[in-house]
C-alpha cells in the first residue's frame, strides 16, 4: 500500500486511543484497519481506557497492533490521562477514535515539550446529537488542536456545530471485502445449528444493545411481523448495556424462539450468510458497520433513516428505509422484502455490487498519506 516513490527510512509510530475495544462500530473498524495496515511504514499501537471492554484486544494483536490498557488498577479510571502522556513521548501521530477520549487526548499533547509532542487527529463516528453535553462541549473546544479531522459519513459531519465543520472531511470507512465470503455449506451449518428451517425467510440484526440501536422499536415490529407472518425468523447478535431491558421486553411480547437473541458473536459473517435481509430499527447512527457488511453478503436492508444509513442504502435499489420510531413502517417494510422473493433477490445483488465501495483498503491509504506527512512534520 505504499505510494510510489516513497521509501522511509524509519517507521512512523501511529497510536490509536479509543475508549474501549468491546465489539462495536468504531471498534470493529480498527480490527479491520490493522488488518489491512502498511506495517512495514507504519509502526501501530493501540490505546484503550475500560478494562471491561476489551473483546477486540487479542484480534488487533494478531492483526500487528498491539493494544495498551491505560484505566488499569485501582485507581486507573482517574489518572488514564497520565500514563496515556508517558506513551504519547514516544508516538509521532495520535488518532482518537472517541469523542471523550479525543479531548482528552489532545489537552494531554499539549502538556508535552513542543519536541516530544506527538501530531492529534480523531474520528467523528457518529453523530453529536448522541453524545452527552459535557463531551459534546469537551470535543468541540478542543478539535481546533488537531491537525486532521474525519467523519465517517456526511450527517455526521453536518451534525457538528456549523463553525466546526470546515475543517471536517468526509472519510466513509469500510470493510474487508473478503470477510463475505464464507465457505460453501455455510448457510445450511449455521441454519442447523440454529435450529432454523431450509425454507423459512430470517430477518437479521447486527447491533449491541445500547440506546441508539431502538431494540423497543425493533422488538414491537417483529411482534408485529411474526403475528402476520410466523414463517419468519429473525435473530438479533449483539451485547450492551441494556440486556435485562431487552431480554424482558422479548418476554412481553412472547417473541419467544421465532426471534432469537444471539447475543455477542464472532462469527457474524457465517450469521449473515445463513440469513436473507438485514434490519437495523437504530434512533441514532453514524455510518453502521453492520449495514455495509450485511451488503457485502448480498443482503438487502431494512432500516430506519437517521445518520449516515441513506447515504449507503438507496431506497427501492438496495433496501427500504422508514421512519426512526415507526415499529408499524418497519414491519410492513420487513414483510414487504420477506414475502417477495424476487425483489429481495434483485435488492440484494444490488446492494453487493454497491457494497464495493465499502472497501477500508481506500480510507487507510487516505489515513496512512496524513500519518507520513504529519510524522514528517
Amino acid at each position: 500500500m505504499s505510494d510510489p516513490g516513497e521509501s522511509p527510512a524509519v517507521r512512523a509510530r501511529v497510536l490509536w486511543v479509543i475508549k474501549g475495544l468491546g465489539p462495536g462500530g468504531a471498534e470493529q473498524l480498527l480490527v479491520s484497519s490493522a488488518r489491512v495496515a502498511d506495517h512495514d511504514r507504519f509502526a501501530y499501537r493501540a490505546a484503550y481506557v475500560r478494562r471491561d471492554k476489551a473483546q477486540l484486544v487479542s484480534r488487533l494483536a494478531s492483526s500487528g497492533v498491539p493494544a495498551l490498557l491505560l484505566g488499569s488498577g485501582r485507581f486507573g479510571a482517574i489518572i488514564w490521562p497520565l500514563r496515556l502522556r508517558r506513551i504519547m513521548k514516544d508516538t509521532d501521530v495520535v488518532h482518537a477514535h472517541s469523542p471523550l477520549v479525543a479531548g482528552v487526548t489532545r489537552l494531554v499533547a499539549r502538556t508535552l515539550p513542543r519536541h516530544r509532542r506527538p501530531v492529534t487527529v480523531s474520528t467523528e463516528h457518529n453523530v453529536w446529537g448522541n453524545f452527552s453535553a459535557p463531551t459534546r462541549i469537551l470535543n468541540a473546544v478542543t478539535c481546533g488542536l488537531d491537525a486532521r479531522r474525519w467523519a465517517v459519513s456526511r450527517e455526521v459531519r453536518r451534525s457538528m456545530w456549523r463553525p466546526l465543520r470546515g475543517r471536517a472531511e468526509v472519510l466513509v470507512h469500510g470493510i474487508v471485502q473478503s470477510d463475505a465470503n464464507p465457505p460453501g455449506g455455510t448457510r445450511e451449518r449455521v441454519r442447523g445449528e440454529l435450529g432454523i428451517s431450509d425454507d423459512a425467510v430470517v430477518a437479521i440484526t447486527v447491533a449491541n444493545l445500547r440506546r441508539e440501536k431502538d431494540y423497543p422499536n425493533l422488538l414491537r415490529a417483529a411482534s408485529l411481523v411474526l403475528r402476520r407472518d410466523p414463517s419468519i425468523v429473525m435473530i438479533a447478535v449483539g451485547q450492551g448495556p441494556l440486556v435485562d431491558e431487552v431480554h424482558a421486553l422479548h418476554r412481553e411480547l412472547g417473541l419467544g424462539e421465532r426471534f432469537k437473541l444471539l447475543g455477542y458473536r464472532t462469527d457474524v459473517p457465517d450469521l449473515l450468510a445463513a440469513s436473507d435481509l438485514f434490519v437495523l430499527a437504530s434512533a441514532f447512527e453514524g455510518l453502521p458497520v453492520s449495514i455495509m457488511e450485511a451488503m457485502a453478503a448480498g443482503l438487502p436492508v431494512v432500516a430506519t433513516s437517521v445518520g449516515g444509513v441513506p447515504e449507503v442504502v438507496v431506497e427501492e435499489e438496495t433496501g427500504l428505509l422508514v421512519r426512526p420510531g415507526d415499529s408499524d413502517a418497519l414491519a410492513d417494510a420487513v414483510l414487504a422484502l420477506a414475502q417477495d422473493a424476487p425483489l429481495r433477490l434483485k435488492l440484494g445483488a444490488r446492494a453487493a455490487e454497491r457494497s464495493q465501495a465499502f472497501d477500508i483498503r481506500a480510507a487507510i491509504h487516505e489515513q496512512q498519506r496524513a500519518y507520513a506527512a504529519l510524522a514528517r512534520r
